[in-house]
């Protein structure tokens, strides 16, 4: 690396991992014991993988903090400490930041249209969301059989209707290699829910 090259993460970036990690301090993966955190680094990994910069890193950490930590205020929070810029990505990142939530139904109908008008940013920190996600899911389906559907507000077909919707949303808005691998992994989890998955 050049001398005059700056690191590709520095300082924010790491007081937004200690910022993440104190906010979902005491949350766990749905129906696990599995630390939530775990989730918010393998996003911002993703989207460092796919080429994504510092500012998508650090709203990947905390594309979730508005919606499960506290509403509108962490939104003000992030952005003071964070910018503009990380902001509005978490913003399109969220699909409610009421409390309580509005109907699931509702609020993912919502989010899959917002994508259709959403900016780079946001669709790239999305997309690695939500693969992140499926991967979780074709996993546990795979040792757990149909029991993972239990952990979900929503029955097995909605689920698999939203992840089916934010796939043609990703691929209507231009697609991109993270979405060519939700595709992947979408494809397996409706193989193993049409064999009769079992653990």
């Amino acid at each position: 690396m050049p001398a005059e090259q700056a690191p590709l993460l520095g300082p924010r970036f790491e007081d937004a991992l200690v910022y993440a990690s104190r906010l979902h301090a005491r949350q766990t993966r749905k129906s696990t014991a599995i630390p939530y955190l775990t989730h918010l680094m393998s996003v911002s990994a993703l989207v460092l993988e796919d080429g994504g910069d510092e500012d998508q890193a650090i709203a990947a950490l905390l594309h979730d903090a508005v919606e499960d930590q506290g509403g509108a205020p962490v939104l003000v929070e992030i952005r003071r400490r964070f910018g503009d810029r990380v902001a509005a990505i978490v913003a399109g990142c969220t699909d409610t930041d009421i409390i309580p939530k509005p109907p699931w139904r509702e609020r993912k109908e919502r989010y899959i249209a917002h994508l259709h008008h959403a900016s780079a940013d946001v669709l790239r920190v999305s997309a690695a969301d939500k693969l992140h996600n499926a991967r979780s899911i074709l996993s546990d389906l795979r040792r757990q059989g149909d029991a993972v559907w239990s952990r979900f507000t929503a029955d097995r077909e909605s689920v698999l209707w939203y992840y089916g919707a934010l796939l043609a949303a990703y691929k209507a808005t231009g697609g991109s290699r993270l979405a060519e691998e939700l595709e992947r992994v979408l494809a397996e989890i409706h193989s193993l829910v049409r064999a009769g998955s079992r653990p």
